[in-house]
């Protein structure tokens, strides 16, 4: 496929998503937002499987982009808490429909699940056992920003620009200890 064509039309399918939901996401819907035939979009994407699997990727990318910015130094050299840092500001910039309808999908799909599931290996810290008090704070954190990005995901309330900001360096705080 060519790279030209790839992202187009994977814009196009975010913008189905996000203006008429998943089950929208048709050929004849892509194919007519990007401005394409229905043919010229199978050429690309075989099945719809794989124009979905491709549109979680593309969207888990952009994630990965905005988080890489918002850490604003190389991810190798970055700390477990200045990358759970990055995540937590942003998450807390606001959800969009198509990311929670993609991951509302990618809940029953594990080939859909496969790229947020890299994503958040990652960025955040994994769930384990260990109950000391740096693990639980990371763990409230990480489960904090999910949740604040899950109501403004998953409700029609939306918090103000800058408490999700205020709140998102209140969460970050315990990472930056001494």
């Amino acid at each position: 496929m060519r790279e030209s064509h790839r992202l187009p039309i994977l814009d196009a399918a975010q913008r189905v998503l996000e203006t008429r939901g998943l089950t929208a996401i048709t050929f004849e819907a892509v194919a007519n937002e990007a401005g394409l035939t229905k043919g010229g979009l199978v050429y690309h994407f075989h099945s719809k499987d794989d124009l979905l699997l491709a549109l979680h990727e593309h969207v888990a990318a952009q994630w990965e982009r905005a988080l890489l910015q918002e850490l604003a130094k190389p991810y190798e050299e970055a700390s477990d808490d200045e990358r759970l840092g990055a995540y937590v500001r942003t998450s807390a910039r606001s959800s969009t429909r198509s990311e929670l309808l993609l991951m509302l999908d990618a809940a029953t799909h594990p080939a859909f699940r496969a790229p947020w599931a890299r994503l958040l290996a990652r960025w955040t810290p994994p769930v384990t056992r260990d109950a000391d008090d740096g693990v639980l704070d990371r763990m409230v954190t990480r489960l904090s920003a999910d949740g604040l990005w899950f109501l403004e995901a998953f409700t029609d309330e939306q918090v103000d620009a800058r408490l999700r900001e205020r709140l998102a360096e209140h969460l970050c705080a315990p990472l930056v200890r001494v």
